[in-house]
C-alpha cells in the first residue's frame, strides 16, 4: 500500500515537468508550417490544422518509417493530447479558461505530429531519392 502511495505521489511530481516538456515541444512545432502536401493528406487544405487532425495523422504517422528520437517525442505528445482530452472532459466545463487553453493545446499536438508527418515524408523521399541513385549505370 505504502509503495502505491510513493509511486502516486511520484507521478503528480513528475506531471509539471512532462507538461513543461511537452509545451516546449509544442512551441518549437509552431514555428514550422506543415506542408501543402502533407495537409493535402489531411484534408485540410486551406485552412488551419485543427485538435481533430490528430488521429488521423497518427495514422498517418504510423505508416512512415522515422527515427527513434522522433517516434519517442511523437509518442510522449500523443499522451500528452490523451492527458489534454482527459483534462478537458473532467474539469473543462467548471472553467472556461481551462477549457479554451485544453483546446489550443490539443490544436498544437496536432500541429505537431502534423510537422512532424512533414518531415517523415521528405526524410523518406530523400532516402528514396538516394536509393534510385544508387542503382542507375
Amino acid at each position: 500500500m505504502i509503495a502505491v502511495l510513493i509511486a502516486g505521489v511520484s507521478l503528480l511530481a513528475l506531471l509539471p515537468v512532462f507538461v513543461s516538456a511537452c509545451s516546449a515541444a509544442l512551441s518549437s512545432a509552431r514555428k514550422h508550417e506543415p506542408s501543402d502536401r502533407a495537409k493535402s493528406l489531411l484534408d485540410a487544405a486551406g485552412r488551419s490544422i485543427s485538435a481533430d487532425d490528430f488521429t488521423r495523422t497518427l495514422e498517418l504517422l504510423r505508416l512512415c518509417p522515422e527515427t527513434q528520437e522522433g517516434r519517442a517525442m511523437v509518442r510522449a505528445i500523443t499522451h500528452y493530447y490523451r492527458f489534454l482530452e482527459r483534462l478537458g472532459r473532467s474539469f473543462g466545463g467548471l472553467s472556461a479558461g481551462l477549457a479554451g487553453w485544453v483546446s489550443r493545446e490539443r490544436a498544437n499536438c496536432a500541429h505537431f505530429a502534423a510537422v512532424a508527418l512533414d518531415r517523415c515524408i521528405s526524410s523518406s523521399e530523400g532516402q528514396l531519392v538516394e536509393g534510385a541513385g544508387e542503382n542507375l549505370p
